[in-house]
């Protein structure tokens, strides 16, 4: 089991070596131009090592890379492992494991999630998470519940970032269909869904219970890309005490094609924001 920031390193070592590799340079060579070992390149591209933005920026210039874009973006990932995020003053409530996961959130440009048991995180209503983290942790106080709860509407910052994290989410039915929190909490979390569905950045289909078995029953998981390196593709698969990180290109390329067979079973957009807020509807008549 990968941790994110390994799968992180390795990643970037591996755009790194490509980019050496079109410069036409040996690891001995780069390392000559730089002033450093072979060895660190070496440690370095295979993701063994450490490496910060100051360090890419020396091998970029070497390998004669002058795509600002490009620069900016291999930077700022290798930059991250230094920096302190903002769930770094949860530590006492958080897992490494989730730490590592918003790390990679944050640092994303897109997710496509598929959720089979719950609403994703990320458009979450902080009752209905309260709710959620209530009954699935019940040993929890509740100022460790308020402190995760606190968490999950943080992470949410980044929907509303410039430019926005786009949000693809497929729900099984039993999604919408499971009252967490009890009929009120979820029907306005399912209004807030809906209004979700709105925005140009978030699309979100609905997997009816008519689509039969498809292979989101074996399991949630998202899929994160970064801005224009398809290689930095990370799959995270939710088990239930840790996370599994899945970096291999023929497992993500794997889990990209369920993706969209997914998609392809699952009702269009229109049509499950009008599910959802028919169910939304059914959820506050049950209230009254």
């Amino acid at each position: 089991m990968e941790r994110v920031p390994a799968v992180r390193r390795r990643k970037l070592g591996a755009e790194l070596r490509r980019l050496r590799d079109l410069a036409g340079l040996t690891s001995g060579g780069a390392a000559a131009l730089v002033g450093w070992h072979q060895s660190k390149v070496s440690r370095i591209e295979t993701g063994r090592s450490s490496v910060t933005a100051e360090d890419v920026t020396l091998l970029l210039d070497a390998y004669g890379v002058r795509d600002r874009d490009l620069r900016d973006l291999l930077g700022t990932l290798a930059g991250k492992g230094h920096q302190r995020g903002w769930w770094q003053d949860f530590r006492e409530v958080l897992p490494v494991e989730y730490r590592d996961f918003i790390s990679l959130e944050t640092g994303a440009s897109r997710a496509r999630s598929m959720e089979n048991s719950v609403v994703p995180g990320l458009l979450q209503t902080p009752a209905y998470a309260h709710a959620l983290t209530t009954d699935v942790m019940p040993r929890l106080g509740p100022r460790e519940v308020a402190s995760l709860v606190d968490v999950r509407i943080a992470r949410q910052a980044v929907l509303r970032q410039d430019p926005p994290l786009e949000l693809w989410a497929v729900l099984d039915e039993a999604v919408l269909r499971r009252t967490v929190g009890g009929a009120e909490v979820m029907a306005e979390q399912l209004r807030a869904l809906r209004e979700a569905a709105a925005l140009p950045h978030i699309r979100l289909q609905v997997l009816p219970f008519g689509a039969g078995g498809h292979i989101g029953v074996t399991g949630s998981f998202v899929i994160f890309s970064f801005p224009r390196i398809a290689d930095l593709d990370v799959v995270v698969i939710d088990h239930l005490t840790s996370s599994l990180y899945v970096d291999r290109k023929e497992d993500i390329e794997a889990y990209g094609a369920a993706y969209d067979r997914l998609c392809a079973c699952a009702l269009p957009r229109e049509e499950s924001a009008d599910l959802i807020g028919e169910i939304a509807e059914s959820m506050a008549r049950t209230r009254e």
